[in-house]
């Protein structure tokens, strides 16, 4: 006995000795290297969290470049260091990331952000874009497209996001009926490999990078540089909420809508469970358009069905928008009594979710674990999933928002990495769970993380065709599935631009000097 626990000593001893020689072989490698950034050995804590607060793997190193030179040099050293290194990279923007898909457990993490003293150019020119970094949060973009009253097409609800996370997985909002997500909208990247080759790809260039990047989960390159559609930006924009009691009657209202040429800008669908309240809550920023009704309106506790709605304008088009408003909802079937309406700046409208943000932040609630579920439906089987989810799995209240809207699949790109159903219109069905991080109950993350799994097993079940958008799987035979006959081209692409399997670890989808398959 005494020999056996003298050889787990020294084994133990070992290990540390080695993990301290490896460190210090990775310190002075990396210290070697000729960059413009520096690196970070201690202050590596915040590389190992993210929104969703329930992953956290520590890095041995972060990176703050201040030019894509000091990616690449990183990402060729650890290429040449071999398969027998166990280095990876993760790119980290605003570490929005839900779970861990940002973190490199002892690899090296880049600071995204650190890139973004970077120089916005905008070409105003018959086909306006803006090249900005990839680091680059999209609220900046906003505010400098806008100085030459020019605006990017396609957003997300959150405009605190870096531009080359929201293109790694797709970016959507209400919008993307309209315009397509955000990497429809993206004319040219520059991306840094993970042989660490910087590469400037398009539909003309490089397309087959272009296409895989865009969507790619980070798994073929670094997104350093976005040229960026643009279009005439609005200054104003009428904001419009309206209720529903019956599921299909709010379902027909959608896709009639986001089938019109012009109704409206944006479109979007949540699910209110239980709030008897909500319209209380509502009049500090929305007006009803009869007061009356609105005050006797009683939601006795039943589900309900929210159509949020946004038309953009200018300030002499108002009559005319006026009067296309009137028309467009003259067509809808919502409760008449529950019409809100809001007149709001254009830039207000688009960072209302940072308003949000600041008010959960002041009462600690921000910085909670946030277990979201985001799915992609066929049209066809929305119904099938609103009855057994909204009538059986979430009976009683929800955690955070739900969102449930329809979109337009000739407006995506098949040639991308992003995995969509099969049909015409599909929903994206968004469960923005919050959980208190103390609580048992079902405000619980086990609570919250159980009905998650319920409702993927009861998808799987009744083979609803679903997409699971930004995706996460714990094995490769769930990726497999996840990709279905596109697993080929996925891998393929792995093993063209990222062979060692060294770029975004943390999505957990191929190890580190393991055989693809």
């Amino acid at each position: 006995m005494l020999l056996v626990r003298s050889f787990v000593v020294l084994l133990l001893r070992c290990i540390t000795v080695n993990m301290n020689l490896c460190f210090s072989t990775i310190t002075s490698s990396f210290n070697t290297l000729p960059l413009d950034g520096h690196f970070n050995f201690e202050e590596v804590h915040h590389a190992a969290r993210d929104f969703g607060n329930r992953f956290q793997s520590l890095p041995s190193a972060v990176l703050h470049p201040k030019s894509v030179s000091d990616i690449a040099t990183t990402i060729r050293l650890v290429w040449l260091m071999g398969p027998r290194s166990e280095l990876t990279v993760a790119a980290r923007g605003h570490g929005h990331s839900l779970h861990g898909q940002s973190q490199a457990h002892r690899g090296v993490v880049i600071n995204m952000e650190s890139l973004r003293n970077t120089k916005m150019h905008v070409y105003t020119g018959r086909s306006p874009y803006v090249d900005v970094s990839g680091g680059e949060l999209w609220i900046n973009v906003l505010h400098e497209s806008l100085k030459y009253g020019l605006a990017p097409k396609s957003w997300t609800d959150y405009l605190h996001l870096t531009v080359g996370g929201t293109l790694s997985n797709a970016g959507i909002s209400g919008q993307a009926f309209r315009h397509g997500p955000q990497i429809s909208n993206v004319h040219e990247l520059e991306v840094v490999t993970g042989k660490g080759e910087v590469i400037n790809c398009s539909e003309k260039q490089s397309s087959d990078l272009f296409h895989s990047v865009l969507g790619g989960l980070g798994q073929f390159g670094i997104i350093t540089r976005a040229r960026i559609s643009l279009e005439p930006a609005p200054v104003m924009v009428k904001w419009i909420r309206v209720l529903y009691a019956d599921f299909a009657t709010f379902v027909k209202d959608q896709e009639q809508l986001i089938s019109a040429e012009n109704a409206f800008d944006y479109i979007e669908g949540f699910v209110i469970m239980n709030r008897t309240s909500l319209l209380n809550n509502w009049r500090s920023s929305f007006n009803p358009q009869d007061p009356v009704q609105a005050n006797e309106f009683k939601s006795d506790g039943k589900t309900l069905f929210c159509l949020e709605l946004a038309k953009y304008f200018n300030p002499n088009e108002l009559d005319a928008v006026n009067q296309e408003i009137r028309n467009a909802l003259s067509q809808l079937r919502y409760l008449p009594s529950t019409l809100f309406l809001s007149e709001v700046p254009y830039i207000e409208f688009l960072d209302r979710v940072h308003v949000s943000e600041i008010k959960l932040r002041s009462k600690g609630l921000w910085e909670v674990p946030h277990p979201w579920l985001n799915l992609l439906f066929p049209k066809s089987k929305i119904y099938d999933f609103a009855e057994e989810v909204f009538g059986n799995i979430l009976m009683d209240t929800s955690n955070g928002p739900i969102l449930i809207y329809p979109v337009n699949k000739f407006k995506w790109d098949n040639r991308s990495s992003v995995v969509i159903p099969e049909e015409d219109v599909f929903y994206l069905v968004a469960f923005l769970s919050s959980a208190v991080p103390t609580s048992t109950g079902t405000d619980g993350l086990q609570h919250i993380l159980t009905q998650n799994k319920r409702i993927l097993e009861y998808c799987e079940t009744a083979k609803l065709g679903v997409k699971q958008y930004l995706p996460h799987y714990a094995t490769q035979a769930e990726w497999r599935a996840h990709f279905g006959p596109r697993w080929e081209v996925f891998v393929q692409r792995k093993s063209t631009y990222d062979p060692l399997a060294i770029l975004a670890p943390g999505q957990r989808i191929f190890q580190k000097a393991t055989p693809f398959s």
